[in-house]
């Protein structure tokens, strides 16, 4: 069995460590207050800061970087961290940081190794940041699933920025994942009116009740204008989800580093 720790920094941005290995996911490290525009006349209000600063957290072993076009996921102070740092993103976000950044399609695998520690074998899955035919618009976008030896439950999967759709349940099939870091929030704009970017709940439950993970730590919920569905409406539809996978919930509390089994 694996002991991982996860830190909830806000919104995406996680750190997970465990038998030496420091990994990272989404950088968001800017003050609150700012807007930041998303493309086709979007844009959202970041409401609160991390819990941690980029200095705080210090070194890390690698980035996950679901994609690096919105602020949400990548800000500024996100993009300096990203300087100094081996990160794992799209093939075009890879393109467009350039440097040593790894790029991943859906479905391709890359791995990390180091002297002392288990290998990580890291599957890019499908994500569709919205709804049918919006990649034009919303960009790629990828989530991760990560495989080392001693995991008891299964693959650990970082879904990205996505809502329901047939790809990601086959793909979530194929993995059976013991835990799930589960982006949520709803995400909706005035412009688009009820079109969502990002699972709901009742989503990520028909998502869940599929696969039946043992552990699902949901984040991309709180911290941003955009953002449409926070804890409160997610609790809300959990008490009316089936109980084996309301269960499942674990809600990490910010900046202080919490131990799972995997």
């Amino acid at each position: 069995m694996s002991d991982v720790r996860f830190t909830h920094i806000g919104g995406p941005t996680v750190l997970i460590e465990f038998d030496g290995w420091r990994l990272l996911t989404d950088p968001t490290f800017d003050a609150p207050g700012r807007t930041y525009a998303f493309g086709w006349g979007t844009s959202s209000r970041k409401l609160t800061g991390p819990a941690l600063s980029a200095a705080d957290v210090g070194p890390v072993d690698a980035v996950l970087l679901t994609h690096d076009h919105h602020g949400d996921n990548l800000d500024d102070a996100g993009r300096l961290f990203l300087s100094t740092t081996a990160t794992i993103t799209t093939s075009s976000g890879a393109r467009r940081l350039g440097g040593t950044t790894r790029g991943l399609a859906s479905g391709q695998t890359t791995r990390l190794q180091a002297p002392g520690r288990p290998a990580i074998e890291i599957t890019a899955t499908p994500c569709r940041h919205g709804p049918p035919l919006s990649r034009p618009i919303t960009g790629q976008v990828i989530g991760f699933a990560l495989t080392w030896t001693g995991q008891a439950h299964g693959p650990l999967w970082i879904t990205g920025d996505t809502v329901y759709h047939r790809a990601l349940r086959r793909a979530a099939a194929r993995i059976r994942p013991g835990t799930v870091l589960l982006h949520l929030g709803g995400v909706g704009f005035p412009l688009t009116g009820p079109l969502r970017y990002t699972m709901t709940a009742r989503q990520a439950v028909r998502l869940c009740e599929t696969i039946a993970p043992h552990t699902i730590l949901p984040v991309h919920y709180e911290g941003w204008q955009h953002f449409r569905q926070g804890r409160d409406g997610i609790e809300r539809d959990l008490r009316r989800a089936p109980e084996h996978v309301s269960g499942r919930f674990h809600w990490l509390a910010t900046g202080s580093p919490e131990q799972v089994q995997l």
